[in-house]
């Protein structure tokens, strides 16, 4: 039966969508209030006065898997290929504060991301990579300080400074509470090392972002886009009032902060989020925190198309939603992007897949005309009233998790992550139903795809020839200075001193991730989730 034209539709956040939108859409809208020039506040329209016609947004491929060479290799293709940024995934080991040789790591041992249990590792990771001119993005999470100090150990080697590394990591622990899971230590000692990471940057490495706070894995966990957003900016206020309460000044820290969002296919509504998700943040820096630098009110973000929304049946269809995708987070003025590649949904990306991911951001940014003007969306009827819905849901979200003790006190209580699943299984009745359509899953299926499809697929001895090197490197290592290494750590952590300044002086004598993480369970202890909702 075909849709009733008179009858609105409704949004990924349950917000309705009007056939038809005119002046009565924007009855009493103020465009200078709501807009803003574009580079100026609130930052609706993006947070540069040019924004892509100068040169266009930076191209972010996510990759990593197996060791730190096989993962080098697709590195080194990626820049040959055109990529602008750097981003690497993890396995799940690292994201644990584990080394390949425990027993929790076996099975996991490279298959989401690559093996990085010391600087020995990082060492190859980045081998033949000129690290003071490429940006480097690391997702990672509670063991964040770790990694960030590998490298900047390794970009030492090379003769780099601190001063000059740019790039992100993602450091975001209260969305791991939320959505992701790859929490170590509680609430409170995550925060603490959240502050030492921020205080440790300002001074050795100014040029990079401290933090990711991240609506992507929400959005994956089943988020609505209004969820995506009130629970992300919640985060990020939680983290601006941990930054102040270790004695940083709010233009001090705010200019290094980024965020991470989702793009979905649902492009008006995608836009809109991404517009909203500006003008809140702009408000709360300068209204709630006094923010006078320009440079703290902007919203900062990463964009990555949907993962959740690809598909093994038919893959090749996800060519043309990642490109949708892509277009919507262009539209919404992200500042980089990672388009996904086409065989996600069955496994890690082959070479050839990827390559098609990034060409994809080529011909969005050099074969159109979306880097020709700035924000072309502005005053459209649909837009705008749509931004305008976004935002007021979101504010009304974020009060509730303000009443609940703010980010931390709803985490506790499992608020946000009820919102979460109920969502998520609301989208997954709509879409067993057939009301929400899949292409390829619910609706024009095929009994069986045309073609097999060969995935990449990790040599299973990966986790035997990192435990090799492990041996190795403990039998060579100054075991004596390791010890002293980690004891210094430990009292730090049981202190109030700043522990990325010990935990360098461990990693710099080749104590690993595992040994590393372990001091700090030792004193912090783990994290045991409680949901109440």
């Amino acid at each position: 039966m075909a849709p009733d034209p008179h009858t609105p539709r409704f949004t990924e956040s349950g917000l309705p969508i009007h056939p038809v939108y005119g002046p009565a859409a924007l009855d009493g809208w103020d465009p200078d209030g709501k807009l803003g020039a574009p580079g100026s506040y609130p930052f609706t329209r993006g947070i540069r006065p040019t924004m892509y016609t100068g040169r266009p947004w930076t191209m972010r491929q996510y990759a990593g898997f197996g060791t730190a060479a096989e993962s080098n290799a697709r590195y080194r293709q990626l820049i040959a290929h055109g990529t602008t940024g750097l981003s690497v995934a993890f396995d799940l080991p690292t994201q644990m504060g584990h080394d390949s040789d425990a027993p929790l790591a076996s099975g996991e041992v490279g298959k989401v991301g690559v093996a990085v249990d010391s600087v020995d590792d990082m060492r190859v990771l980045f081998d033949g990579i000129p690290l003071d001119q490429v940006s480097t993005s690391m997702t990672i999470n509670a063991p964040a300080a770790l990694l960030l100090l590998m490298y900047q150990l390794v970009a030492a080697e090379k003769g780099v400074p601190g001063s000059a590394l740019t790039g992100t990591i993602q450091n975001d622990v209260l969305k791991e509470y939320i959505a992701r899971g790859t929490y170590i230590f509680p609430p409170e000692p995550s925060l603490r090392l959240v502050a030492d990471i921020f205080t440790y940057c300002r001074t050795e490495m100014p040029r990079w972002n401290t933090i990711s706070i991240s609506g992507y894995h929400m959005a994956e966990a089943g988020a609505s886009p209004v969820q995506e957003i009130a629970f992300t900016l919640a985060d990020g206020i939680a983290y601006v009032r941990t930054a102040l309460a270790a004695g940083m000044d709010i233009d001090e820290v705010a200019p290094r902060l980024s965020f991470f969002f989702v793009s979905r296919t649902t492009l008006l509504e995608e836009v809109a989020k991404f517009r909203a998700a500006r003008r809140i943040w702009a408000r709360i820096m300068r209204d709630e925190f006094g923010a006078k630098d320009p440079k703290s009110q902007m919203l900062r973000f990463h964009t990555q198309t949907a993962g959740v929304q690809l598909t093994a049946q038919q893959p090749e269809i996800n060519l043309v939603r990642v490109t949708v995708q892509g277009l919507a987070a262009v539209l919404g003025g992200t500042q980089s992007l990672h388009t996904n590649s086409y065989d996600e949904a069955i496994g890690l990306p082959t070479e050839r897949a990827a390559r098609l991911a990034l060409r994809t951001q080529q011909v969005l940014a050099y074969e159109t005309d979306l880097t020709a003007t700035v924000d072309p969306f502005a005053g459209s009827y649909a837009v705008e009233a749509m931004t305008d819905e976004v935002e007021a849901a979101a504010v009304a979200l974020m009060a509730r998790v303000e009443d609940l003790g703010g980010a931390v006190g709803a985490v506790e209580r499992g608020f946000q992550k009820a919102e979460i699943e109920r969502s998520a299984y609301d989208v997954a009745r709509r879409t067993e139903s057939g009301e929400r359509v899949v292409v390829g899953v619910n609706r024009h299926t095929l009994d069986a795809d045309e073609a097999p499809y060969e995935p990449l697929r990790v040599d299973p001895e990966i986790e035997a020839r990192q435990a090799a090197r492990l041996a190795r490197l403990r039998r060579e290592r100054d075991s004596a200075a390791v010890a002293v290494a980690l004891a210094d750590l430990r009292r730090a952590a049981a202190g109030p001193d700043n522990v990325l300044y010990p935990m360098k002086e461990a990693l710099k004598a080749r104590a690993t991730v595992g040994e590393v993480c372990g001091v700090l369970r030792e004193v912090w202890g783990t994290y045991v989730p409680t949901d109440a909702f």
